[in-house]
């Protein structure tokens, strides 16, 4: 029996850059600043949800290099899946850290991802997918991996799950859509949408009738493989979300500042945003 998706909430875990928020060694007036929601770790996300089972279930997208602090500050007492958008270090270094789900659980955690991304996070952990080569027997993560497509939506505990096709540049990465029975209460459909500097056309329709856009601002000036503001913000009002959350900021964003600016139904989201 599939199980449906009760009431549910996506959890900004991180909302900054690569470099995360304040950057080392850095004195300029967002590293500075008192504001909070300036307080940046790097770019991720738990979708927790409750099934139709009663089982309480939580969804990471990307593991970030800070994922202990910011599990610590959600008090995240499990994992169910992981969704991997890409395989760079401020997205993927802190898969380490969920062999403790594991202890807790008791069972394996599913992994899912791109052929092409899963060939990079089995090569850069070695330990944890050929522990039989490790020289000591050590606690290491237990996870199944899971090839996913774009386009072709999978089913975790009653949350349909729809790959997005974006371009980072010129890397080809995925996006999340996320849908739920009617009726669910949340954020839903909701789309994640992260790391991206160009939307293929084969993607715009998927991004139709959303609730909720979580999508990718870095900072004012140009980047070669993000959207700056005014760019995130037409992005923004072409899928038309009844709200959009922009994150993966830079420290060239202040929060304050830039947040009023924006158009109605849009913000900057934060640490700890509960969606």
């Amino acid at each position: 029996m599939k199980h449906r998706v009760r009431d549910a909430a996506c959890i900004v875990l991180g909302s900054g850059t690569s470099a995360g928020i304040p950057a080392i060694a850095c004195e300029c007036a967002v590293c500075r600043s008192h504001d909070p929601r300036d307080k940046r770790t790097r770019t991720s996300a738990a979708i927790r949800f409750t099934d139709d089972a009663g089982s309480d279930r939580v969804v990471l997208i990307d593991t970030s290099p800070d994922l202990r602090q910011q599990a610590l500050r959600e008090e995240l007492c499990r994992c169910d899946e992981i969704l991997y958008t890409h395989h760079h270090v401020d997205h993927l270094f802190g898969l380490d850290e969920v062999r403790r789900f594991n202890a807790v659980m008791g069972s394996p955690i599913n992994v899912h991802a791109e052929a092409s991304t899963l060939e990079h996070v089995q090569r850069v952990h070695p330990h944890i997918f050929k522990p039989e080569q490790n020289a000591n027997p050590s606690f290491v993560a237990s996870l199944i991996p899971n090839i996913v497509t774009a386009g072709t939506t999978i089913d975790l505990h009653g949350l349909r799950v729809t790959p997005l096709r974006l371009l980072h540049g010129r890397l080809p990465i995925l996006g999340y859509r996320f849908d739920a029975p009617k009726g669910t209460a949340g954020p839903f459909p909701m789309a994640w949408c992260t790391d991206v500097s160009s939307i293929p056309p084969e993607t715009w329709p998927l991004l139709t009738g959303l609730k909720t856009l979580v999508l990718d601002m870095l900072r004012h000036r140009h980047h070669p493989t993000h959207f700056t503001v005014d760019q995130a913000v037409e992005v923004a009002h072409e899928v038309g979300a009844e709200s959009t959350w922009f994150v993966h900021m830079a420290h060239e964003i202040a929060h304050a500042e830039v947040d009023a600016a924006l158009p109605e139904g849009m913000g900057l989201a934060w640490d700890g945003l509960q969606i």
